[in-house]
């Protein structure tokens, strides 16, 4: 009985451990969303208004970090042009706005053994992302940086074919401007420690 009970609490010792060592980190203010492409004209970008988020991490007794989990929104309508509003309406158009109105990133896969530093660690973040209501796997190469615990970095930049999730590049000015299959998504967003 005495040694039933021993085991009964190392076990549940173990499983506090666990539920304690891992916490929640929600994106912050100050992010930056950038997406840039081509065209027959010239070059363009775009800002990404209004982006949320939500991570997991897990700690081991090393000092580093586990990302159990990230889930990133960007809603589709915050999407500005350095063009003005006619290239704004067919950005909505091309992504299908009215029903898909957002863009997410998920993590499939944890990235594990993560160092806390100011330096920065670059890892491959295995993921699912859905635009326009496709969604295709991609493994994006990410630094992560962890200056304090309770602040965690994450900044990079991917390039995405628009065709691969069956949107058609938009066009502008009475299709006399016509875009570039491949987009760069370039990001730096800020997670704090969930209260």
């Amino acid at each position: 009985m005495k040694l039933l009970k021993l085991s009964l609490l190392i076990a549940f010792a173990f499983i506090s451990g666990n539920i304690h060592a891992q916490d929640t980190y929600n994106i912050s203010k100050g992010y930056s969303v950038i997406i840039n492409g081509t065209s027959n004209l010239h070059d363009w970008n775009e800002t990404v208004d209004t982006v949320r988020g939500v991570s997991t991490v897990s700690w081991n007794s090393d000092g580093t970090f586990n990302l159990d989990a990230i889930n990133i929104k960007m809603d589709v309508h915050s999407i500005k042009s350095d063009m003005g509003g006619a290239m704004n309406n067919n950005t909505y158009k091309a992504l299908k706005a009215e029903t898909y109105p957002v863009i997410t990133f998920t993590l499939s896969e944890p990235v594990n053994s993560i160092k806390t530093d100011e330096t920065a660690t670059t890892v491959s973040a295995k993921g699912n992302m859905t635009i326009a209501g496709v969604t295709k796997p991609i493994i994006m190469q990410v630094k992560v940086f962890m200056p304090r615990k309770g602040t965690m970095e994450f900044a990079g930049s991917q390039i995405i074919k628009m065709t691969d999730y069956n949107v058609k590049p938009p066009t502008a000015l009475f299709g006399a401007l016509k875009t570039g299959d491949d987009i760069t998504i370039t990001f730096k967003t800020d997670f704090s420690l969930a209260n």
